[in-house]
């Protein structure tokens, strides 16, 4: 406890350096901003400034990202309420209650309970996120190359099967991902794969280049070849300027019930921001002492998804800091960022790197109460960002993309790399392939190949240790689960519908 304390001192030093102040703040301002304008999130974000960050410090430029990934969540919740347009998908649930709010003049107490609850959540899920990280980090300790393997498996199987709109889109697009990142030379034999005899390809293919076409000009295609260009229409923060007593009294209950349904779901793969603000509206509703109101502008429908959001934001850094296990997109644009740096998450991150990871976790105080300062008095400024008019913004971040990629290589093939992989961005958009089991398949696929390979030079080439750890036998067999249950589930509900109709059957037709 002593020393956790010592470290995030330490810390809150490096972060509140001028220079890194002024990062947290311009990290803290992107965020809203472009959580506010819909199509445009952290992830992409984050890998447009990849090529020109890497000029800066380390502990620089993850303090802006983390203001950036805060600053996004508490952004999307602005349109969601004012404009029923969610600027985030972590924001869709508060849409249903905000903009009914909005509607019905109440506008400015549902984005005052949003920004709170954010900020109650985040502050708490920082806190937890400060202590339990380095509990996390001892534990990976006792990992070694099976758990390890079995740990990326099981992220894997959870991300392809829960990201997307069918298992087998998700798995399509992780084999996508796998396949992309055994281009090059192997580092241990020397051999040529898959590069067809062109030298371009003898470093593989750069994962920054994928990142940036799939998010940057794949995404940017498909909103412009799918959104009819109409301008919005504003809906004015009336119905006063703060919550009424009666507003602090409902909403203090949901902020804490949904910091707690959302960080531990934060932490699990493939749990992201989505499926805990679902469970915090669901859970809302069930306790509310008047379920009617909800459908009607229910400010509890507000304060506990926008806390669940902000909570599992915290939650997914404790895995991609301590076992650098990436559980969404965002998160393995940051894991992508910290190889950038030569910097490999996991528990001897705390050991080689303490300042960098405590000044991260102190930023994200500082930025938490940033946010609250901007958010609260600036709504009505920041939903205005949406009267940019959409051709000029969306040409502006391809132009952006395409100068970052050539700045960084200044090469040819990389853009043409990068056109490739925005036309097949666009298409997977167009048939509902996810983008983040491509990611993680890219990030860790080379993780995992190292660490089977180790396992196997120690057995000699026998499989079997794979299951000998207790730890990588349970983390295989829930990979498994994950894999089978859908089957399973099959099978049980066929059997049980048939022996229904044998009884229906049998009790129309007695012998």
């Amino acid at each position: 406890m002593t020393s956790t304390f010592a470290n995030l001192m330490g810390g809150f030093e490096t972060a509140l350096l001028p220079f890194n102040l002024l990062m947290a703040l311009v990290g803290t301002l992107l965020g809203t901003a472009i959580g506010v304008l819909p199509g445009i999130g952290p992830a992409l974000t984050i890998a447009l400034l990849l090529p020109v960050t890497f000029q800066l410090a380390p502990e620089t430029a993850f303090i802006m990202f983390a203001g950036i990934l805060y600053g996004a969540m508490y952004g999307g919740s602005t349109t969601s309420i004012l404009l029923n347009t969610p600027g985030e998908s972590s924001s869709i649930v508060t849409a249903i209650e905000g903009n009914r709010m909005a509607r019905n003049g109440r506008g400015a107490a549902a984005l005052a309970t949003a920004a709170i609850g954010s900020f109650v959540a985040g502050t708490i899920g920082t806190v937890l996120l400060t202590f339990l990280a380095p509990a996390f980090a001892e534990l990976a300790f006792t990992f070694g190359p099976t758990e390890y393997f079995a740990l990326m498996v099981l992220a894997f199987t959870t991300i392809s099967a829960v990201m997307g709109t069918s298992r087998t889109r998700g798995f399509t697009s992780l084999l996508l991902g796998l396949a992309l990142c055994v281009i090059g030379i192997d580092s241990q034999t020397g051999a040529q794969r898959m590069t067809f005899g062109s030298p371009n390809l003898l470093d593989g293919i750069p994962f920054t280049i994928v990142l940036v076409s799939l998010f940057a000009i794949g995404e940017m295609l498909y909103i412009v070849a799918h959104t009819k260009p109409s301008a919005p229409s504003l809906n004015p923060l009336s119905g006063g300027l703060w919550m009424r007593k009666s507003d602090w009294q409902r909403s203090w209950r949901p902020w804490l019930r949904g910091t707690v349904i959302g960080f531990p779901i934060g932490i699990l793969p493939a749990g992201g921001s989505e499926v805990p603000t679902f469970l915090s509206y669901a859970l809302e509703k069930k306790l509310a002492g008047t379920p009617s109101e909800f459908g009607n502008g229910a400010i509890e429908g507000v304060a506990g998804p926008e806390a669940a959001n902000n909570a599992a934001t915290a939650g997914v850094l404790v895995p991609l800091l301590t076992l650098g296990l990436p559980t969404s997109a965002t998160t393995a644009v940051l894991l992508s960022a910290l190889q950038g740096y030569g910097l490999q998450p996991g528990p001897l991150l705390f050991v080689n790197n303490a300042t960098l990871v405590w000044s991260i976790i102190a930023s994200l105080f500082i930025g938490n109460l940033m946010l609250l300062v901007l958010n609260l008095p600036l709504a009505g400024i920041w939903v205005r960002l949406l009267l940019i008019p959409r051709p000029y913004l969306y040409a502006g971040i391809t132009t952006f993309s395409l100068v970052g990629v050539w700045g960084v290589s200044g090469s040819v093939f990389d853009l043409r790399i990068m056109l490739a992989a925005g036309l097949a961005g666009y298409f997977m958009r167009v048939y509902d392939f996810p983008v983040a089991p491509l990611l993680v398949g890219m990030i860790l696929g080379p993780l995992a190949e190292q660490h089977l390979r180790r396992s196997l030079a120690i057995s000699q080439g026998d499989p079997s240790i794979l299951i000998s750890s207790p730890i990588s036998a349970v983390l295989l067999a829930l990979a498994a689960l994950v894999i089978l249950s859908p089957l399973v589930l099959k099978v049980v509900a066929r059997k049980t519908q048939k022996t229904a109709v044998e009884v229906v059957a049998t009790s129309v037709n007695p012998k």
